[in-house]
């Protein structure tokens, strides 16, 4: 047997935290602990990605997943540049992820080497905690440290281990000074506010006769509370981006998501609310929040830094969602607010119609809102589910109606495309005997996804359920800045930067032995839905999809942005007549507007 060495005591370490697999891609500067995970591989799984970044993502994807760490490992220089995106999307969705990065040998450094670049620097901004390690008496110190901070700082932290470090025996850590002994523990405090901030809570909202209740990613463990406390103030829910997956969209006093990619009935509620209390959510949509002044507001959030971000609150508490929402419940006075709560269920139930029209309004040749809304009643009440950044994000947030207890991410707030593959890995990896659904489109997919259907190839036959279903929206086009462009520019949309090329998705699938489902005809949809979810393997479905189906901001927002969009859209000429004729269809110009 080898003589252990510091790349052994890393794998050992991994194991006592608790880590059951590392995201990754070799390289020489990781070599020695690619020979200790060859070594340990019946304790930790070594994941090989296609890229660092697609690593990266599989980490992150594994926390938001599984509420862990997510670890990933790449060598210096090129292979750390990669990770930052991935890094960065922890960061900014608040998830823990410790990246364990390879460096030239200590001898080396400072002397230009090949690969060698400043890796504290290039980190400094993404990771809670950062640190070269030195020496084998360092390192377990340095990586208990990176993991407490990830999971305190709910952020990514970075262990440096050069090479030569790497290959060093264990070192034995005697009581004496300058030696620092640690141990992998952690444990989440129980957060709280106090009498007197409960107690003033209590009263902006007891007196409020119009309470929304904003929910985001931070109630993930407060689904009963929230429901308690909405019921308690007869609130109407919305729910951020990130937030959705936590509150069940079925109950009719829930909106659905907020934002430009919201509901209108998300809008209505906080258009017209006199009382907000937010749980959870820094979501930056603030044109979709009240008015300031309209609303007294009420914040919950674990991070003080979060209160008051987005909205002006007459009252901040900072604490657990779930034991802070039970806690008020205790003190809140029963409400009667028979008519606000009809208002709600009213709105809720116009949005539905809408969305339902909206969805089976005739596209060229498929309308992508009804490849989300035929996905509805037929999405396993066990699923996971993988979103990417894009118009697709659009329709998973004003279509897809989770069952209790289906987890669904994305890159939420760095809205990196090209997630949702790596994510869904992740996801299978956690859950093999659960079927796995990702929502994607054609960019996204040629940026990342095309890559790691190499990986899902190469991993599906040892999972339990086979089923990995990737949908995606092949329309050519980047849909969503071609939008943009038209709305916030008043441009038309420039082929040379959107026009994306043709990629035959189903058959690419068919040639790494997935089954391909290739769909031109709306009527179609429902078929391949019930084929890929019953396959006896990994399947993807490859819709074409209409890119002038019009990504419309929920009314009065949306109204307001309908000049600029026209505009941008008569520059076009004759290559923009189906998007005038779809925007004036959902503005309500060809028909009664129920939005407005």
């Amino acid at each position: 047997m080898a003589d252990r060495t510091v790349a052994d005591l890393i794998v050992d370490r991994l194991e006592s935290w608790g880590v059951r697999r590392v995201f990754g891609y070799s390289g020489d500067g990781i070599n020695a602990f690619m020979g200790a995970l060859r070594r340990g591989r019946d304790r930790v799984e070594f994941v090989q990605a296609r890229h660092e970044e697609n690593a990266a993502f599989m980490a992150v994807g594994h926390a938001k997943y599984s509420g862990e760490v997510g670890v990933v490992t790449s060598t210096q220089g090129p292979g750390a540049v990669h990770l930052l995106n991935g890094l960065y999307d922890a960061k900014l969705d608040h998830v823990p992820v410790v990246a364990i990065i390879g460096q030239q040998s200590t001898s080396v450094l400072g002397s230009s080497y090949m690969q060698e670049i400043d890796l504290p620097a290039l980190v400094k901004d993404v990771a809670a905690f950062s640190q070269l390690v030195s020496s084998a008496e360092q390192l377990p110190m340095v990586l208990d440290r990176a993991f407490r901070a990830a999971l305190t700082e709910r952020a990514p932290a970075v262990v440096i281990v050069p090479h030569d470090v790497q290959k060093e025996p264990p070192a034995d850590l005697p009581q004496q000074h300058g030696i620092v002994v640690t141990a992998p523990a952690w444990a989440a405090p129980r957060v709280l506010p106090g009498d007197d901030e409960l107690s003033a809570a209590t009263e902006v909202l007891d007196v409020g006769s119009r309470v929304a209740m904003l929910v985001g990613q931070g109630a993930r463990h407060a689904r009963d509370e929230v429901l308690a406390v909405a019921r308690a103030l007869d609130a109407g829910i919305v729910t951020s981006l990130l937030g959705k997956p936590w509150v069940d969209e079925e109950l009719p006093f829930v909106a659905g998501t907020m934002g430009h990619l919201g509901t209108t009935a998300s809008a209505f509620v906080l258009g017209t609310c006199d009382t907000l209390l937010i749980v959870g959510s820094n979501d930056p949509w603030t044109e979709f929040y009240p008015p300031p002044g309209q609303a007294r507001a009420v914040q919950i959030d674990i991070d003080g830094r979060a209160v008051g971000n987005r909205y002006p609150v007459q009252v901040s508490l900072v604490g657990d969602a779930a034991a802070t929402l039970a806690a008020l419940r205790e003190r809140l006075a029963p409400h009667d607010n028979d008519r606000w709560r009809t208002d709600v269920e009213n709105a809720v139930r116009d949005w539905h119609i809408l969305a339902r029209t909206r969805a089976m309004t005739a596209a060229e040749p498929v309308n992508p809102e009804r490849v989300m809304y035929e996905l509805n009643p037929r999405l396993p009440q066990d699923a996971q589910v993988a979103v990417d950044v894009g118009s697709c994000v659009y329709w998973y947030a004003r279509h897809l109606r989770l069952p209790a207890g289906v987890p669904a991410h994305l890159s939420g707030t760095l809205a990196s495309m090209g997630c949702s593959i790596p994510y869904g890995i992740a996801a299978k990896l956690l859950h093999p005997h659960r079927p796995l659904v990702a929502l994607t489109g054609d960019g996204a997919m040629q940026m990342t996804g095309v890559a790691e259907l190499i990986t899902v190839s190469r991993m599906w036959r040892r999972w339990s359920d086979p089923r990995f279903v990737v949908c995606v929206l092949h329309n050519a086009d980047l849909a969503e800045v071609s939008w943009e462009q038209r709305e916030m520019e008043g441009e038309p949309v420039f082929p040379d930067s959107q026009e994306l090329p043709r990629f035959p998705y189903a058959a690419y699938a068919e040639l790494l032995g997935l089954r391909g489902i290739r769909i031109e005809q709306p009527e179609r949809l429902g078929d391949a839905w019930d084929q890929a979810l019953s396959a006896d393997r990994p399947a993807v479905i490859e819709v074409l999809t209409d890119p002038a189906v019009p990504l419309l901001a929920p009314f009065p927002a949306g109204a307001a942005a309908l000049e600029q969009m026209r505009a941008g859209i008569a520059a076009e000429g004759e290559a923009g007549h189906r998007a005038r004729r779809l925007l004036d269809i959902y503005a309500g110009h060809e028909g009664d507007d129920p939005a407005e």
